[in-house]
């Protein structure tokens, strides 16, 4: 399976970030990892949090600089991996992954927990979402995530999860025709997006 876009490139936020915000899950100094062109550090941006997006593609951080400038947020941008996070020690109330916890193999994930745990202050929230294992489809450079994956990973690295339930993760409608041709059968929404099942995981660094 190949796409000629990027999936979850549907820009905008995904609407579990938006619900994580409406909840009141986020705060203070936020850290968008794996940030892609910025749509959800744009959002909270926008809703007045100090936002820093990171990415390991220099080209998604120059879509994300130019989608911020176009729309007026103040977001700070750098190209980063996820798995070496060193310069930004206890710095973050928050961290929100969307769709990164998914393309790590199962040492990167414990690599990750902890890098993402030395960035957060005591009591810092984890704000996560990716495809789950009820995605039966091989999607090219993305791993098959269980609930003990999460559990494994984050519990390792000293976080406590204080939720982790079943959501939808938004694809593009071009990336839906994929996934049908593929035979997952999927919702949309009413501009032909995909609905993808998901995990959607809070946790708290210990």
């Amino acid at each position: 399976m190949e796409f000629d876009t990027v999936p979850w490139d549907i820009g905008e936020p995904q609407p579990v970030v938006v619900e994580f915000e409406g909840r009141g899950q986020v705060s203070g100094d936020v850290l968008d990892v794996g940030c892609g062109a910025g749509d959800n550090a744009i959002f909270l941006a926008a809703r007045g949090y100090r936002v820093t997006g990171v990415d390991i593609a220099p080209t998604a951080i120059e879509w994300a600089r130019q989608r911020s400038r176009d729309r007026g947020a103040e977001v700070e941008y750098a190209v980063a991996d996820v798995t070496d996070l060193r310069g930004y020690d206890c710095r973050f109330d928050t961290i929100i992954d969307s769709g990164v916890f998914d393309c790590l193999d199962a040492e990167q994930r414990d690599r990750y927990a902890a890098e993402l745990h030395r960035t957060a202050r005591p009591g810092a929230k984890l704000l996560v979402v990716c495809f789950s294992d009820a995605v039966t489809v091989e999607v090219p450079g993305v791993f098959t995530i269980s609930e003990q994956d999460f559990r494994t990973a984050l519990g390792g690295a000293g976080w406590t999860i204080t939720a982790l339930r079943v959501d939808t993760f938004l694809v593009t409608a071009t990336a839906t025709g994929f996934f049908r041709s593929a035979g997952l059968n999927l919702d949309t929404d009413d501009r032909g997006r995909g609905r993808l099942p998901a995990w959607a995981v809070e946790a708290v660094r210990g």
